[in-house]
């Protein structure tokens, strides 16, 4: 019997944040180089070591004067001032301003001697006096009196120095976030370093032996998969103000999971991990906790990520300790091992104590009222944070919200999902159209202008290419039907017949065509339905919902009809009719790695992966609106898009254009 250790008494979320409030993750404050600042924040009060500007300075172009010179100046009457030369901004001045005496100057310079104001250009003429030596050679571009035709008072458009800020004042304060308005004041102080608050370095250990760094090579004959959590925690770790420092993947190997969580906490002020949380045998890490630190937590009444872990870490004993001068304990945060589930936790619970101990703010406009668009049912008894997608049909302040769901393990969620809503354990039932509050992913969520479900398909990738920020849920062709009666998604795209009647508004589409796909060359000679419900022949399918399937079905029907069988003694004698994989590239390349002898296809995939194709017939495409949402900007975009194909179905084997409305 396995030792195996249970989820018995589950922390409440309070608890859970307590817990994790209770570790110290704050690092040192550190100095850093302005260039390096932004989005820093301040540790300590900066003061002024300089006047801002440090001279006195003209504020905009113009004339340098002693005001009382100008004093009763009117258009009438203007004063005029012997013109005694120029200061340019970034220059010493060379001359002094006499009484009856001016000097030209530009925006930013330093105040001549003798000036204390400046007349704007705009209110002067320049005057040609007589000279003194009618033989003189004169200079036509320099005159040589200044008519000014408004009185000025001293100080008229003059900064003084100090004005923006003086010596010895506060600049800016402790916890003050370093934004270009920030930096350009430090700027013009001459900081050129800054002491700010330390980013708590964040160690993450992904677990399992299954995983595998992107961009290695995945063998998934031993059932390998890409370490998505890392990457996207270390994202996570970034954008709440933290230091990710990625470890190497540590098996389900004790002393190697050991080795690497010792050394992650000699050097980081937290260390996370993801994978080997689960109550399972080959899931050790809680022992290393346990025997090296202190589990403070382990399990948490929410869904997803129950299987959580919250405890210290003794540093120590490793060779980075030895170059490192931290001591004591390093915080522990153990993360569930689906992408979901684990990036719902640390947004949940970690990320906002890595902000405080960064000394960042919460993000600002982080959560949006919406209602939601179907009723869901839940009745667990623990928090559930339920993924949701939102669509802002700009009719009112409040976004539809669906539920996107398809397990802890779909990495797809992450990106169709926009936040979560937190229901509460007593929460039995959300009805439709109750308002619920969505905590976004992140402030820079934006709603895509468009929702569409239902087939997958080739040209189709290419029609939401030519939109702004649609989404596309490859549910087939049948659930997208039912989704577009119960009203979340704008449009539907389906694949062939159906049963479903549902009101819509045919917007176009085309013409695929579809049949079996086989390795190069037909080994097999297949040369029809017939021979793979005939020979042991090994067949990959599409789901009920795919129109593919529901044509394939409806051949089969026809063929049992000439054979005066029933389909379901036809299919019994397909082995793998069963068998079905999800998008419509999938049974082409289990043909290719030899897994599969034929599957369900078309042919333009079958061309493109260099299999051979037999045809079994054409099926219309088409994409259906719902009618009360016929009439948005993003519908009539996308019909616009189909009504105008251009390159749309260009180099696509075996399609061929619809007409709008063609049944």
């Amino acid at each position: 019997m396995s030792d195996r250790k249970e989820f018995r008494d589950l922390a409440t979320p309070e608890a859970a944040h307590a817990a994790i409030e209770s570790l110290d993750l704050s690092p040192e404050p550190e100095t850093v180089p302005l260039e390096d600042a932004r989005g820093r924040v301040l540790a300590e009060r900066i003061d002024a070591a300089i006047d801002v500007p440090g001279f006195d300075r003209a504020s905009m172009d113009g004339y340098a004067v002693r005001a009382r010179d100008t004093f009763g100046a009117d258009e009438a009457d203007p004063a005029e001032l012997d013109l005694v030369g120029s200061v340019h901004a970034g220059a010493a001045p060379a001359v002094t301003v006499a009484p009856g005496t001016c000097a030209e100057i530009s925006t930013g310079a330093v105040m001549p001697e003798g000036a204390d104001a400046v007349v704007m250009v705009e209110r002067t003429d320049e005057l040609d006096a007589e000279r003194d030596d009618p033989d003189a050679e004169e200079d036509e571009d320099e005159p040589d009196r200044i008519a000014i035709r408004t009185a000025v008072a001293p100080g008229d458009h003059v900064m003084s120095a100090g004005a923006d800020i003086a010596a010895g004042a506060r600049a800016l304060g402790p916890g003050t976030r370093l934004t270009p308005r920030e930096i350009g004041l430090l700027s013009a102080l001459g900081v050129d370093e800054v002491p700010v608050e330390g980013k708590p370095r964040v160690g993450i250990v992904s677990t399992g032996d299954e995983l595998v760094r992107p961009g290695e090579a995945l063998d998934p004959s031993r059932g390998e998969i890409y370490d998505v959590n890392s990457t996207t925690i270390a994202a996570g770790v970034e954008e709440a103000g933290g230091e990710p420092v990625l470890y190497p993947h540590a098996g389900d190997d004790y002393e190697e999971m050991e080795r690497l969580l010792r050394r992650a906490a000699d050097e980081c002020d937290l260390v996370l991990s993801s994978g080997s949380t689960s109550a399972s045998a080959v899931d050790v890490i809680y022992r290393v906790i346990e025997e090296r630190g202190e589990l403070l937590l382990h399990g948490v009444a929410v869904k997803p990520g129950k299987p959580m872990l919250v405890g210290r870490l003794d540093r120590g004993g490793s060779d980075a300790a030895l170059e490192s001068d931290r001591t004591g304990e390093s915080a522990y945060v153990g993360l569930p091992g689906y992408p979901v589930s684990a990036l719902t936790i640390f947004r949940t619970f970690v990320a906002p104590a890595i902000r405080e101990a960064a000394g960042q703010p919460e993000p600002a406009t982080a959560t949006v009222e919406g209602r939601m668009a179907v009723g869901e049912r839940y009745g667990e008894g623990r928090m559930r944070l339920m993924p949701v997608g939102l669509l802002d049909l700009n009719d009112d302040d409040r976004p539809l919200v669906y539920p996107v769901d398809k397990g802890s393990g779909a990495t797809t969620s992450l990106v169709e999902a926009d936040g979560v809503v937190a229901v509460d354990p007593d929460t039995e039932y959300l009805d439709r159209g109750e308002r619920v509050t969505v905590q976004l992913f992140s402030p820079d969520v934006r709603p895509p202008t468009l929702l569409g479900v239902g087939e997958d398909d080739p040209a189709l990738n290419r029609l939401l290419d030519r939109l702004e920020r649609p989404r596309y849920l490859p549910v087939g062709s049948r659930e997208g039907l039912r989704r577009l009666r119960d009203g979340v998604p704008d449009v539907a795209v389906v694949a062939g017949p159906t049963d479903r009647e549902v009101e819509t508004v045919d917007l176009g589409g085309w013409t695929r065509e579809w049949g079996l796909v086989v390795p190069a060359g037909n080994p097999a000679d297949v040369t029809g339905l017939g021979a793979v419900v005939d020979r042991d022949l090994r067949f990959v399918n599409r789901p009920t919902d795919s129109g593919l399937r529901r044509s394939l079905d409806d051949a089969l029907d026809a063929l049992a009809d000439e054979r005066s069988a029933s389909r379901s003694e036809l299919t019994e004698a397909t082995a793998g009719y069963e068998l079905t994989v999800r998008a419509f590239e999938s049974p082409a390349r289990k043909v290719i790695t030899g897994d599969a002898d034929v599957g369900l296809g078309l042919r333009e995939t079958a061309e493109r992966l260099d299999c051979e194709f037999v045809s079994l017939g054409e099926q219309s495409v088409v994409v259906r609106a719902a009618p009360e949402r016929a009439d948005r900007d993003a519908v009539a975009a996308l019909a616009s898009a189909l009504d105008d194909p251009a390159d749309l179905l260009d180099g696509l084997a075996g399609y061929s254009r619809n007409s709008r409305n063609e049944p």
